[in-house]
């Protein structure tokens, strides 16, 4: 290669460089001025709600009291999805990468990511048509043999639309997701370090305590964020499953909503000072799944030390 070829591929080469970076810097660039234009939005709409007589919004008491329960049954709606996911799908990744053989383990993949092309509706009806009416009988029995505990307080509902029937839903849902971003950590952790761990004598489920779950700590309370930010944001499914009503410290009397499923059920025919107070109920979404991105991201700062990349 000549001198003249040479320089002339150095420069197209710091040619593309310079265009990459450009186009990188400006992707990130758009990204944040989308997030500041919808947060924008929502605070002029959400204005009017905000500073309106608390006789004019729904339930006479003001924005904040109409939106207190709704928040509490979202939380509320989400964490219990994620304490039936978490650990399903932390066992299923783990049984994926470390367990099954090669064969089962492609095709048991496959099929987990093939649950989270499957639209919300189709779990909503499935939800309301099925797994209601079935799980109906065993609300009974919770509410005559555990109706002592305020969270099993009857009388149970008799269609089985709940909060917990649509935290069932929303655990199968988000299980996909956090199971297979975990899978893919697991699959990343240093041979040397498994190898390592056997080579000492330990067994496999103590190889996978000292050696995998440090090293993918990071990746699963990300992948575990994630799956929280689809339980708070879910719409469809909640509001087929659901049948809302008053906040109840009941899992399984009728009762209880969720900020996108009223968002979602009043919107269309909604006008006026009603359009801003649900605009006013997005924008506390908005903060809430803010709020739990950046408490991840310190979660995962203070445990970068078992990062790959370390």
């Amino acid at each position: 290669m000549t001198t003249n070829s040479l320089t002339t591929s150095q420069g197209a080469g710091r040619a593309g460089d310079k265009v990459f970076s450009g186009a990188t810097l400006a992707a990130g660039c758009l990204i944040l001025a989308v997030l500041f234009g919808v947060a924008l939005f929502l605070v002029i709409q959400a204005i009017p709600a905000l500073v309106a007589p608390p006789a004019d919004i729904q339930g006479g008491h003001g924005f904040f009291a109409y939106i207190g329960p709704i928040v509490v049954g979202t939380l509320i709606a989400a964490v219990i999805a994620l304490v039936i996911a978490i650990p399903v799908a932390i066992g299923v990744a783990l049984f994926i990468s470390h367990y099954a053989p090669r064969r089962l383990a492609s095709g048991l993949g496959y099929v987990v990511d093939l649950l989270a092309a499957i639209p919300s509706v189709v779990y909503g009806a499935w939800g309301a048509a099925f797994l209601a009416p079935q799980i109906s009988p065993a609300y009974g029995w919770l509410a005559s043999n555990m109706g002592w505990l305020p969270i099993f307080q009857g009388p149970a509902s008799a269609t089985g639309k709940t909060i917990l029937t649509a935290s069932i839903v929303l655990s199968v849902m988000v299980l996909p997701i956090i199971t297979s971003l975990s899978r893919e950590i697991f699959l990343q952790t240093p041979k040397l370090h498994e190898e390592a761990a056997l080579a000492l004598g330990a067994t496999r489920w103590e190889m996978i305590k000292m050696a995998v779950l440090p090293f993918g700590r990071p990746g699963i309370v990300s992948a575990i964020m994630l799956g929280l930010g689809r339980a708070l944001g879910e719409t469809m499914a909640v509001a087929l499953v659901l049948s809302s009503g008053v906040l109840t410290a009941s899992l399984i009397q009728t009762g209880n909503q969720t900020i996108a499923a009223e968002i979602a059920l009043n919107f269309p025919e909604a006008s006026g000072l009603k359009v801003s107070t649900l605009i006013a109920a997005g924008l506390v979404l908005f903060v809430i799944t803010l709020g739990v991105n950046m408490i991840a991201r310190w979660i995962i700062s203070r445990h970068k030390e078992f990062s790959g990349a370390n």
